[in-house]
């Protein structure tokens, strides 16, 4: 086995290509195949700086730790979406393409059968196979959705080149079986699956927050459970009712009643009540 070196791995894999009859199949694999060459012709990545791997329904780049992220990652959010615009147009819908990508950076050995190791890459085969891509894609309009590594976010997304937009990517995190990975989705971060954002996750319909409402009086063991009837309120005095009644705290005086208006002098604190004229000449003060 070789010494690891240090890759940037590109993986696309084809929707629902199981569905699929043979005849299907085959016509899908080479439109994958002419999508990948020429997203990476676009992005000044030739054959001598990468090693393909077919996996059926899926394609495995290796990529020269030299050959330009930028660049591979402009081209995959311009080139795809455009390239299977085109394609699907022209096609049945049985023979519709849509793919989900992963673009990561590490390190990976190749073995004596020429077979690919390395843990690097087997996270990144994790984030293609997460539920959260999956419905990530189901979503979309433009038949392809991109997640890329912490390390590729961390490296390049996250300085806003030109192409790459940063503020459109959504960090999450996904559930594997060699525990939570977390990476950045392109696009909005689907509403619904295990797997969850960043910021907590997806909420699931009907569960509870945590706090019960109080019984209602008429509910069996509202008493029992600490919550008390409120006592009926103690029986109103007969009578006219009160006159305006006026605040005066510190020289903020507060009215409640009728409007008085006019100048008022004189008055520094204290409660009046009663009927009450203010302002004008001849007027009367209680």
């Amino acid at each position: 086995m070789t010494d690891p070196v240090s890759r940037t791995i590109l993986l696309l894999d084809i929707e629902k290509y199981s569905d699929r009859d043979d005849i299907e199949q085959a016509y899908l694999r080479r439109m994958l195949y002419d999508v990948a060459d020429r997203t990476l012709e676009r992005a000044g990545i030739d054959e001598r700086l990468r090693l393909r791997a077919d996996r059926g329904d899926s394609v495995m780049e290796l990529i020269d730790a030299n050959a330009s992220v930028t660049a591979l990652l402009r081209a995959l959010l311009t080139e795809v979406p455009t390239q299977l615009h085109a394609v699907n147009r022209m096609a049945s819908s049985s023979a519709q393409i849509r793919l989900r990508g992963v673009v990561a950076t590490g390190y990976v050995a190749v073995d004596e059968h020429d077979g690919w190791v390395g843990s690097d890459l087997n996270h990144a085969c994790r984030l293609l196979d997460a539920q959260l891509l999956r419905a990530a894609l189901r979503e979309r309009r433009d038949d392809f959705a991109l997640c890329v590594s912490e390390s590729v976010h961390t490296g390049i997304v996250r300085h806003g080149h030109a192409g790459i937009p940063a503020e459109d990517f959504h960090a999450v995190t996904v559930d594997s079986k060699n525990g939570p990975l977390r990476a950045w989705l392109h696009g909005p971060v689907p509403g619904g699956g295990d797997d969850h954002s960043e910021k907590g996750g997806t909420s699931v319909p009907g569960a509870s927050s945590g706090e019960r409402p109080a019984p209602r009086r008429d509910q069996p063991g509202a008493q029992a459970s600490g919550h008390r009837a409120p006592e009926a309120s103690a029986p109103q005095p007969s009578g006219p009712p009160a006159g305006a009644v006026f605040h005066f705290d510190a020289g903020a005086p507060t009215f409640g009643g009728s409007l008085v208006g006019g100048d008022q002098h004189g008055v520094s604190g204290g409660q009046v009540t009663g009927d009450v004229h203010l302002g004008g000449s001849g007027g009367e003060s209680a």
